[in-house]
């Protein structure tokens, strides 16, 4: 982005997105081979107070964590503590499903990628349950009730897993087949990380990452930063009477037993320095993180997670994001909407981070990379061709799925074209792709959507969100 008029360009697409989704506080990096090439502060840390936001400025990055989780392991991998390719029970003795046998061909590997079969479960809210008791924005419709009350408390790994060995489920498929997002799986590699290094997960990282990288504002719970003051504040989009507002929620939700999947707190200053472990073969400056094979062994697309990425070792990649291969991951988290990349053959690395859940932070990040790659600011790298199919070959798409974890995908046909709703989305119509995908957009960003036909060639699943969710049969609301 080194002409006027991408910057121009650029600057004035964002802007229209951040006012469209009313966000309250954005901040951008984006450096080319380690130096900040350009950077973006919108809004404010604290928009009651007006308090400036900067690069500086702490916000959660959600899933970026898994990320942070990869290079742990493989850092033990290189000490020669653990193999990826060892049975997770190796490790975490008490890691039982309901099939025994199932449980002792579930690899290390299978967790980094998603592969294990894990179906969506509701332990991520087990975790965050008494966060989310004890926030006051939390609310609870009095003619439906808590849906708290019904899902077991987990406070430790231990509870996690006697959590998993207690719910009744099926694999997706045998371990390394099926792709399906699983936070579990990130959770138990944190208990492994814990078990082989003789530390908490958090001490390990803090230790053997965020030290020795110069991330200095990086921390899992905000009372670590101690006295530090440059924190986004958490908002939420809350819905009154079908009018929409954005309202101050600023109670973090934490998750002790899960912090490896997914609640690392940080700046774009220091996320960029992490992306340097990635982007210069595992050193930060003159710090070694990483060996570049270990890199190389992160950064191998292993699982088709959608129809133009692939998921490596906590990071997703785009083999061809306008020609050049894109590595990156998300974070969605209670007032949190992060996104980083990295672009190796460009020498470039980006972040960005909103303090609303609902917030573009991908679309954001992928556009300021289009714009360094002199493309239009809201073009999409994806390369797809829409195809017809009559109406009444699209009523089979129709129904509703839900996954144990609360998520339900609601497909209806209206006007002869499908449509999906999504808790926490914008009802979005869907354009058929071929091979039962299905182009649509989530926050902005193109993306797409795929069902999955049983050996009768039934649909009873889809891909939506990198998750596999299970169709709801008439007179049935429990799935895996």
């Amino acid at each position: 982005m080194k002409q006027t008029t991408e910057i121009r360009e650029f600057e004035r697409y964002t802007d229209d997105i951040l006012k469209r989704y009313n966000v309250p506080g954005f901040a951008m990096g984006i450096a080319e081979y380690g130096e900040l090439g350009y950077k973006k502060e919108f809004g404010f840390r604290d928009s009651e107070a007006k308090l400036p936001l900067s690069l500086d400025t702490v916000f959660g990055v959600g899933s970026i964590t898994k990320a942070i989780t990869a290079i742990a392991i493989l850092q033990l991998q290189e000490k020669g503590k653990l193999n990826v390719h060892d049975p997770v029970s190796n490790y975490l003795p008490e890691f039982k499903l309901s099939n025994e046998e199932q449980s002792n061909k579930i690899m290390i590997h299978h967790f980094l990628t998603h592969s294990s079969g894990l179906p969506p479960l509701a332990t991520l809210m087990g975790a965050v349950k008494k966060s989310m008791e004890s926030d006051p924005t939390f609310k609870v419709d009095p003619e439906q009730g808590n849906p708290l009350d019904a899902i077991q408390t987990i406070d430790t790994h231990g509870d996690l897993l006697d959590a998993i060995t207690k719910t009744e489920f099926t694999l997706l498929g045998e371990p390394g087949t099926e792709f399906s997002y699983s936070n579990d799986g990130y959770a138990h590699l944190g208990a492994i990380i814990e078990t082989v290094s003789g530390m908490s997960y958090e001490q390990y990282v803090q230790e053997n990452i965020f030290n020795p990288a110069g991330m200095h504002h990086s921390v899992f719970q905000y009372e670590d930063l101690k006295g530090y003051e440059d924190i986004a504040v958490l908002y939420a989009l809350e819905t009154n009477e079908d009018e929409k507002m954005i309202a101050r929620s600023n109670h973090p939700w934490d998750a002790p037993a899960m912090r490896a999947a997914g609640f690392i707190k940080s700046t774009v200053n220091d996320m960029l320095k992490f992306m340097e472990i990635i982007r210069n073969e595992g050193k930060v400056g003159s710090a070694r993180i990483l060996s570049a094979e270990s890199v190389k062994v992160m950064t191998t697309p292993y699982m088709q997670c959608s129809h133009d990425t692939y998921y490596g070792y906590g990071v997703m990649i785009i083999p061809d994001f306008f020609g050049y291969k894109l590595i990156h991951h998300g974070g969605d988290i209670k007032g949190v909407t992060a996104q980083m990349g990295i672009l190796p053959e460009r020498g470039l690395t980006g972040i960005s981070l909103a303090n609303l859940a609902e917030a573009p932070s991908s679309k954001l990040l992928f556009s300021g990379f289009a714009s360094y790659l002199g493309k239009p600011a809201d073009a999409s790298h994806l390369d797809v061709e829409i195809v017809d199919i009559p109406r009444e070959n699209l009523k089979e798409f129709e129904g509703t799925f839900m996954a144990n974890d609360g998520m339900t995908s609601t497909f209806y046909l209206e006007n002869g074209e499908l449509y999906v709703a999504i808790p926490g989305f914008v009802t979005k119509v869907l354009k058929p792709i071929g091979n039962d995908q299905f182009l649509t957009s989530m926050r902005d960003q193109d993306t797409t959507i795929r069902f999955r036909r049983n050996e009768n060639r039934n649909i009873h699943r889809v891909e939506v969100a990198f998750r596999q969710i299970s169709k709801v049969e008439e007179g049935n609301e429990s799935m895996n």
